[in-house]
């Protein structure tokens, strides 16, 4: 964009004395004029649908400002720093390159390898200061079985009668009534009959590790330090 340069000092033509040649204003001299303007014109951006070429400048806005104003590029670059500041984190689950190339500011370090993030808790030792770590993916569930057993006397009696109608011996357990018998003659035959139950749970468990994963999906992390 050239801006109009005047090549003719009509002015100083007026100075001169009558009758002076130089006074006279040349046809020449209006042309070289005339064209001068033109080329400054056709260098000049339109009021509307301009295409600007070049390096283009114009006034930075000052930070935070919202209106219809040409938002330049240290605008946008101080409005992103401001959106990252020192200590945020970044995340990318498309490339890993550093932010310091994808933005164009600050010095930015992988975060958090391997690890998920957890939000600050203050009532919990375990999350109460940042970039605070903890916990293992190796978690072991060790084999084990249950065993129980139980013991008792087991006493108890049987009762022989002898079943006038048929001929024939009948026994019962406890003394219990083994029907309507016309019995002649009853006995009791005891024992102490002690005798032991032992209980087998089956094996539960499998020792291993890598059996605390929680579902997980991995992207590219980087916090700005400075």
């Amino acid at each position: 964009m050239t801006d109009y340069v005047k090549s003719t000092s009509f002015a100083s033509k007026d100075a001169l004395a009558s009758g002076n040649p130089l006074k006279i204003v040349k046809g020449t001299e209006i042309d070289i004029e005339f064209n001068n303007i033109a080329a400054a014109i056709a260098t000049k951006s339109n009021g509307i649908d301009t295409a600007l070429t070049g390096t283009p400048t114009a006034p930075t806005a000052a930070a935070g400002t919202n209106t219809s104003q040409i938002a330049t590029t240290a605008f946008v670059t101080t409005a992103l720093q401001s959106l990252y500041p020192v200590g945020s984190i970044y995340i990318n689950a498309g490339v890993s390159t550093n932010p310091a190339t994808l933005l164009g500011f600050g010095t930015w370090t992988a975060f958090g390898a391997g690890r998920v993030m957890v939000g600050l808790s203050g009532s919990d030792a375990l999350f109460d200061t940042l970039e605070e770590t903890g916990g293992s993916k190796d978690a072991v569930v060790v084999s084990h079985s249950h065993t129980g057993s139980s013991s008792s006397a087991g006493s108890h009696t049987h009762d022989v009668r002898w079943d006038t109608n048929s001929g024939s011996y009948r026994t019962g357990i406890g003394g219990g009534s083994n029907g309507a018998l016309a019995a002649v003659e009853q006995g009791l035959l005891s024992s102490s009959g002690a005798h032991t139950h032992s209980v087998t749970v089956d094996a539960t468990g499998s020792s291993g590790t890598n059996a605390n994963l929680q579902p997980y999906i991995t992207v590219a992390m980087w916090k700005r330090t400075a």
